[in-house]
């Protein structure tokens, strides 16, 4: 882009930096060119966004044209839970309209209603202590997924992926895997579940022909540790990474095949999450302190890289308003990037979070999610509108 076009978008778009407190140009944007080597609930404010939200509307009535309007960021405390609490993926329940949280504390489901913005829960999973890197941690249900009529919960605590009825709020069944489960996911084309399973280096494959009783169908080998996954429905190709070997993999659903393999572009701790952009072809990979862009359409080629601040985990792309949410964990902030034809991430909102908050998901308004396992909350941040 030249600098006189560039220089044009800045004068009409001016962005939130959070982690600045004052109301900028687009200059503020971190991005880089070249990749880097109805329980108890309580809503309470996120005191720092309440200084950044004062002293963005101050900056509204100076005469500064074209601010965004402040997201606001509301915690919701986890029914029962005491913090710390083991938190992983979240799921976004667009028919129902809920977020489903899985917390391994207390061996539960809390499904918070958005409109109604209170929880209730799903309890019965199985939950134990584990020593997990030289620590002893809780596990439990970890990994959540939206199904036919039901849903689809992995459980770390004993390898299970168990099916349970969301209206009746109750367990249905569950099945045993023989390795170490991460995240699940529901595939309605061909009515599998495919579960990454890191340490057999494969994503294990679960037929859910008959919705609410699990069978096992086959395992796809990987040349490498799988985490974090995107489905390209319209494609039909199931997409995941491989952290120890700093590559994304893309396996046909109804082959069960490899397809491609990529450089993920991160650095030596490896890839995260995933999200797409089906329309446009790009695929977003997440490393622990930026997203990298890589364009299917060139064969997985590195076209961009937005910075997002350290502590990234999983990430979730809006596709209908083209932006790319980021929660970068130790960073505590949430990045809001539009994603332009060219694959340029350019950000639009760094709203401050708080520790260790990594994991989001995004609805159908563009409000996000993010889950602070230090808190013990659903953090609910609003859509950012210019």
């Amino acid at each position: 882009m030249s600098a006189m076009k560039r220089t044009a978008r800045d004068r009409r778009r001016f962005v939130w930096c959070g982690a600045l407190g004052v109301i900028v140009g687009a200059g503020c944007n971190t991005d880089a060119r070249r990749p880097a080597a109805s329980g108890d609930v309580r809503t309470t404010p996120i005191p720092e966004t309440k200084r950044v939200e004062a002293r963005l509307a101050a900056a509204s009535r100076s005469g500064d044209a074209g601010a965004v309007a402040a997201p606001t960021v509301t915690a919701f405390a986890l029914p029962g839970a005491t913090a710390p609490a083991s938190l992983d993926y979240l799921a976004y329940d667009r028919a129902g309209a809920r977020i489903w949280v899985p917390v391994g504390d207390t061996g539960s489901v809390d499904v918070f209603d958005i409109e109604k913005r209170t929880f209730s829960r799903v309890d019965g999973f199985d939950k134990a202590e584990v020593e997990v890197r030289g620590k002893i941690r809780m596990l439990g249900p970890s990994a959540v997924t939206v199904g036919d009529g039901v849903v689809y919960v992995g459980d770390r605590a004993t390898n299970k992926v168990c099916s349970v009825v969301p209206e009746a709020a109750r367990l249905a069944a569950c099945l045993e895997l023989p390795t170490h489960t991460d995240g699940v996911l529901y595939i309605p084309s061909v009515k599998e579940v495919w579960v990454t399973t890191p340490r057999d280096h494969s994503v294990t494959v679960l037929d859910a022909s008959t919705p609410r009783t699990l069978k096992p169908k086959l395992v796809v080998k990987t040349p490498g540790e799988t985490e974090g996954y995107a489905l390209d429905a319209q494609d039909g190709v199931f997409y995941t990474n491989l952290e120890d070997e700093n590559l994304t993999v893309a396996i046909d659903v109804r082959t069960h095949a490899i397809r491609s393999t990529w450089s993920a572009g991160c650095a030596s701790d490896g890839p995260r999450g995933l999200a797409l952009d089906v329309a446009r072809r790009f695929v977003f990979v997440a490393c622990t302190a930026s997203v990298q862009v890589l364009n299917l359409s060139q064969g997985g080629k590195w076209v961009a890289a937005l910075d997002t601040g350290a502590g990234v985990d999983n990430i979730d792309y809006d596709g209908t308003n083209r932006l790319l949410y980021v929660a970068a964990g130790k960073a505590a902030r949430l990045t809001v990037a539009k994603i332009e034809d060219d694959g340029h991430a350019d950000t639009v909102a760094t709203i401050p979070t708080v520790d260790g908050a990594r994991n989001v998901v995004v609805d159908q308004n563009g409000n996000a999610y993010i889950a602070d396992p230090k808190g013990a909350r659903l953090l609910v941040v609003s859509a950012p509108k210019p």
